[in-house]
């Protein structure tokens, strides 16, 4: 195996960290203005941005640092016009575009079809974040995604789980965390949801948009993990 191969964006390191910023974004916004939240999405954004290129060894090229920040930059001025908090949720699927971004090269192209399946997905999970506030179905499975969470990054290392220790590590303390905070954080009066729906809702969107970023057909899924892949 290549030396290198093991240096992947630490997408799932992202997506915990997204999870974890949406659950208290969505808290605070039921107490105060989007507005009074935009430090916390910057850090959110620079937090989730250096999980996908740190890992790299690289600094990205100014087109994906370009294309990386303006959606994001468009969306703040969103809610500087009151327009509402559109930014928070795309939060949802910038682990997944922060993977399509560092795999956009000069050689690999990022076809505009991906991008429109992206924005599909991301609009899907947009749909289950706003949804699992009610009981029923997507209840249901965004909460059991909460604790499926800290499990993945486990799965996803194994058989080589020695050499991305550290990496899993982080990840599983990160996913825990976010558990723990979905459990204790109290429910906003007057709020749609509860932290442990907002939580579970955050989680399986975010998972279920970068799973389709890494492009791991279901049925060779096992393959690449041998391969020593992680998410």
């Amino acid at each position: 195996m290549n030396p290198t191969d093991h240096r992947q964006p630490g997408t799932f390191t992202a997506v915990s960290v997204m999870v974890i910023a949406m659950t208290l974004l969505v808290t605070g916004l039921a107490r105060m203005p989007a507005i009074q939240l935009l430090p916390g999405y910057v850090a959110a954004y620079l937090l989730i941005s250096v999980c996908i290129f740190g890992p790299v060894g690289r600094m990205p090229s100014p087109r994906q640092a370009v294309a990386f920040l303006t959606p994001g930059m468009l969306l703040v001025i969103l809610a500087f016009l009151d327009l509402g908090f559109w930014c928070g949720g795309w939060l949802l699927g910038l682990p997944a575009w922060g993977l399509l971004l560092s795999r956009w090269t000069p050689k690999n192209k990022l076809p505009v079809v991906r991008v429109l399946k992206f924005l599909v997905l991301l609009v899907l999970g947009l749909a289950i974040f706003m949804l699992n506030g009610f009981i029923g179905i997507f209840f249901v499975f965004s909460i059991g995604a909460i604790f499926l969470l800290p499990l993945v990054p486990v799965r996803l290392a194994y058989p080589d789980f020695r050499a991305h220790l550290l990496q899993t590590s982080v990840e599983v303390l990160l996913s825990l965390a976010a558990v723990v905070l979905a459990l204790l954080l109290p429910n906003p009066e007057g709020s749609w949801s509860s932290p442990l729906g907002q939580t579970g809702g955050a989680a399986a969107a975010g998972l279920i948009i970068a799973f389709w970023a890494r492009g791991i057909p279901r049925r060779s899924a096992r393959l690449r993990i041998n391969d020593g892949v992680l998410l």
